[in-house]
């Protein structure tokens, strides 16, 4: 009763949009609350991270799961972080959209004691139990050498960078740039922020389009995104497949972009929702969390293996 009253408390306090993994139907044994303080649901890879958080925890019937969605609002992600840490979390899981900003709130719920682990994004410092992602600088890099081989090392390159204050679009951003070194015909005409967004995207490649500065290849931060790009430029009459564009993250849209011959590569980028969801219950029971920094897997993919590896969603 005490751990049902518990959770009421917090999805009234805090406007909660949420599911239980699962029932708290374990007699006799501890419940333990998990919460997940997302950046935005808006988003197609964001929501995706929310339902496997969903499914891994679902075996767990010890586990309550509930989330939080910050509409894209640093603030408001901000916000629902310090609300769950006062109500009393027992785990908190997140992916902060502004790593300076956020550091401290984060600090603050980790030194309570409440362990908090960050997935594909992390904080400045090290305030923090465990930080589970892809290698999003080396991503840039091989984004960067792709489209080197692709323009015979030649051409202008517009980015479409994700949420700009985000660890990501920073490392993916740093990693790609760091690349171009090595090319120096490569130069990039201009960096176009659009939060991972397709909608966003779009009107970036309109923007980019009214003001007339001219590109040969995209490096899009997101599948998203880069799908975006790809409607902005079939609605301006340009042909995709005549215009090299690598995406990240490989959902199912991309790899039928892949067969078209429309997104040229992406780079496989993992909810990381199976890793989060382990360090959690190695935590509850008790466990040490492992390395504080767990780097996983990531795979470029191109019409060559485009049917051999599987969408991440």
């Amino acid at each position: 009763m005490l751990a049902i009253t518990r959770l009421l408390a917090l999805w009234v306090a805090l406007g909660l949009a949420w599911l239980p993994a699962r029932a708290a139907d374990a007699p006799g044994g501890k419940k333990y609350v998990v919460a997940f303080a997302q950046d935005t649901m808006a988003n197609d890879w964001r929501a995706a991270q929310v339902r496997d958080l969903q499914k891994a925890f679902a075996a767990h019937p010890e586990i309550e799961f509930i989330y939080t969605d910050a509409n894209g609002d640093t603030a408001r992600q901000v916000s629902d972080i310090e609300k769950l840490a006062a109500q009393g979390i027992d785990v908190l899981i997140t992916s902060p959209r502004d790593a300076e900003i956020m550091r401290e709130p984060i600090a603050r719920v980790y030194r309570k004691g409440i362990p908090v682990i960050l997935l594909t994004r992390r904080v400045q410092g090290d305030e923090f139990t465990q930080f589970i992602t892809a290698d999003n600088r080396a991503i840039g890099r091989q984004a960067a050498q792709y489209l080197a081989r692709a323009l015979g090392g030649k051409g202008r390159v517009l980015v479409l960078q994700g949420v700009p204050t985000a660890s990501s679009a920073i490392d993916r951003t740093a990693g790609f740039n760091e690349a171009l070194k090595q090319y120096p015909g490569l130069q990039v005409i201009a960096v176009r922020p659009a939060d991972y967004l397709r909608a966003q995207a779009i009107q970036r490649i309109e923007e980019v389009r009214a003001e007339k500065l001219q590109f040969d290849a995209i490096y899009s931060q997101s599948d998203s995104m880069a799908i975006g790009a790809i409607l902005a430029l079939k609605k301006a009459g340009i042909d995709p497949k005549k215009i090299p564009i690598t995406g990240i993250d490989y959902i199912a849209a991309a790899r039928e972009a892949i067969r078209a011959g429309e997104l040229a590569a992406t780079f496989t980028f993992p909810t990381a929702a199976q890793e989060g969801a382990a360090a959690a219950l190695r935590l509850l029971r008790g466990e040490k969390p492992g390395r504080k920094e767990l780097t996983i897997k990531s795979v470029a993919v191109t019409r060559a293996n485009v049917d051999k590896v599987a969408p991440i969603f």
